[in-house]
């Protein structure tokens, strides 16, 4: 369990997150979301104690990571994968972290085969590719068989096999009863692999629900339907005050509720052949939420496209 109560942090005139609470449950995946310097890094800087905050609290387990007698067994953290010594091999450099930490040699072996470092195990660092290096980082983080496991942008760099993973590790994790947080700027992805998320902005929460919550709360309303025929379906639906937009193959109708319109369409004596209400993907509600906390906008160049 990751508890944030009151969390603030400030840099110089920025305040980069500002009082925020939210809480990461065992036994499922948080996406934490935000544009870029919405505050998500410091963050998740504060909860492993890498950063001190000016005010609240952030704790692993009930205690904040620092008070824990094995910090890497409580929480393992994927933050900044090329932070490691270019020098040293991707075995030793396990190595060493697991010895300041009791952790046998077994566990490295373990994280080498479980992460896919097997051929490269004994190369130097300096020569491993972005994915080469992130899964590196996730051995690093796995390194303690944590209970909370935290990666920001875990899937940067890696092969659609690599991103599958990632997925089914975490999901895995899950399973376990053990606390997830997972950022990420790969909507898809957030919405294939995350039970719930978190949404900051400017250095505030926006959002804190399941993922099923916040894309019905971005629905547009509207529903798809087909039946035997929609040009009789549309006038119906017009009577009741309703709208229908006609398009190629069905009707998208505004401001009637499914169980309604099949109602309808029954008492009209009209076969039914579809009836889908729309629902909002991740990304879509995520852009309309966050419209307004975007501080970097780019525009395109006149006469670019052409």
């Amino acid at each position: 369990m990751i508890e944030v109560s009151g969390l603030t942090k400030t840099y110089g005139p920025k305040r980069a997150v500002d009082d925020i609470s939210f809480q990461a449950p065992p036994g499922s995946v948080t996406g934490f979301l935000g544009p870029n310097g919405a505050g998500k890094s410091t963050t998740m800087r504060m909860i492993m104690g890498l950063d001190r905050p000016d005010s609240g609290t952030a704790t692993i387990e009930g205690k904040p990571l620092a008070d824990h007698v094995a910090p890497m067994r409580a929480a393992g953290a994927l933050l900044e994968a090329k932070s490691v010594t270019p020098g040293r091999t991707a075995r030793n450099h396990l190595r060493v972290l697991a010895a300041s930490h009791g952790i046998g040699r077994r566990r490295v072996d373990e994280v080498i085969q479980m992460t896919g470092l097997d051929t490269v195990a004994n190369k130097r660092v300096k020569g491993f590719s972005l994915g080469m290096g992130q899964r590196l980082g996730i051995a690093t983080a796995m390194l303690g068989d944590p209970s909370t496991l935290i990666m920001d942008e875990p899937v940067n760099g890696l092969d659609p096999d690599g991103v599958l993973w990632v997925r089914n590790l975490a999901r895995q994790f899950a399973a376990e009863g053990r606390t997830v947080l997972l950022s990420s700027h790969l909507m898809s992805e957030v919405q294939l692999t995350a039970d719930r998320v978190v949404v900051i902005g400017k250095g505030r929460i926006l959002a804190d629900a399941s993922i099923a919550e916040f894309t019905a709360q971005a629905a547009s309303g509207a529903v798809t339907v087909r039946t035997s025929d929609d040009e009789q379906f549309a006038e119906i639906v017009g009577a009741e005050g309703a709208r229908a937009t006609r398009t190629s193959e069905a009707l998208v109708v505004d401001g009637l509720e499914p169980p309604r319109i099949a109602h309808l369409a029954v008492g009209a004596g009209l076969d039914l052949h579809e009836l889908v209400k729309t629902n909002a993907t991740l990304e879509e509600a995520y852009l309309s939420l966050t419209a307004d906390a975007v501080e970097y906008h780019a525009t395109a160049q006149e006469g670019a496209a052409r």
